[in-house]
């Protein structure tokens, strides 16, 4: 594993863009709901840069971002206020283990708490065990809801 001591968490800008995408290129392949396409992925990411409601972390090695969270805000009537939807979380392959998926998500968590957020959601794909046990991990919990969708 490539030594990791020196990472910062810091939010994201427009010159990270090709590397968001090949974040988002990693972790489209493994969710079996998605399918990369370079062009919406980069849509997406400068809609979030953009956004005031949107937040983009990343963790940066000597230049190279090697991983990334990002959130938007939703209103939940259920907590009467704005809640986060964790977008998306991934950190390259031969950097994990070493705790910058966990500091990302706990970077967002306190972006969101310092904006009044009091709910944290995420959809995961019911398959990857390895990121349904760091989110346990890192508290989250199940639900009884179930994510639907339908594609206009």
């Amino acid at each position: 594993m490539p030594s990791t001591d020196n990472y910062t968490i810091r939010t994201a800008n427009p010159t990270d863009l090709a590397q968001l995408i090949d974040l988002l290129k990693i972790l489209f392949a493994i969710e079996e709901d998605f399918t990369f396409n370079q062009s919406l992925q980069r849509q997406g990411l400068e809609l979030m840069l953009n956004n005031p409601a949107a937040q983009i972390l990343v963790a940066e090695i000597q230049g190279q971002v090697v991983g990334m969270c990002s959130g938007q805000y939703t209103i939940s009537t259920a907590e009467g206020g704005p809640a986060l939807l964790l977008e998306d979380l991934v950190v390259q392959e031969e950097f994990r283990g070493a705790g910058i998926g966990r500091q990302l998500a706990k970077s967002l968590e306190l972006w969101a708490q310092g904006n009044g957020v009091s709910r944290l959601q995420l959809l995961a794909d019911r398959h990857n065990s390895s990121a349904l046990g760091f989110y346990q991990k890192l508290g989250w919990q199940h639900t009884q809801l179930i994510c639907l969708r339908k594609q206009l």
